[in-house]
């Protein structure tokens, strides 16, 4: 199963770059959202072997997600990949110049299933694929706001 969004930001790539790799960002955002983040790495930066567990309540039930920086490349690419109780997720968030000062952000998601709970689950939210697409796009959009609200108090 596959999600994917795109967004183009005004603001220039480097600077987009640096705003998708503040994890200490997306952490607090996560927090706010009721999850609990433990950060698992000693990295002084952002990069390759960056790690988290995560846990949040979805659908009722209690779960609990390690995620880890699979691909770092300053400044078009970053890879994630993630594992919960028998779901595997592959992220990548793509960078692209439109310009020097617009960019172009990609998000791909892929999930595989490894046992039958975890079929079902999928399942299940392929049936709200709609919803789920909505509110990704929404996401997207509320993030492209904010990075370029972030840019022109910066310049």
């Amino acid at each position: 199963m596959e999600f994917t969004a795109r967004e183009d930001i005004d603001v220039p790539i480097e600077q987009v770059f640096e705003m998708v790799t503040d994890f200490e960002v997306f952490e607090r955002s996560a927090l706010r959202r009721g999850a609990d983040v433990s950060r698992l790495d000693s990295l002084s930066r952002a990069g390759v072997g960056a790690k988290w567990r995560i846990a949040f309540e979805f659908r009722g039930k209690a779960r609990e997600v390690d995620l880890e920086v699979t691909g770092f490349e300053r400044p078009n690419e970053i890879a994630l990949h993630g594992k919960t109780q028998g779901i595997e997720s592959d992220m990548k968030v793509e960078l692209v110049a439109l310009s020097r000062t617009r960019t172009r952000l990609q998000f791909w998601s892929g999930f595989t299933a490894n046992t039958l709970s975890a079929r079902l689950l999928l399942q299940s939210l392929k049936l709200a694929r709609g919803t789920l697409n909505t509110r990704l796009g929404k996401r997207m959009s509320n993030l492209r706001r904010d990075m370029e609200d972030r840019y022109s108090r910066m310049v």
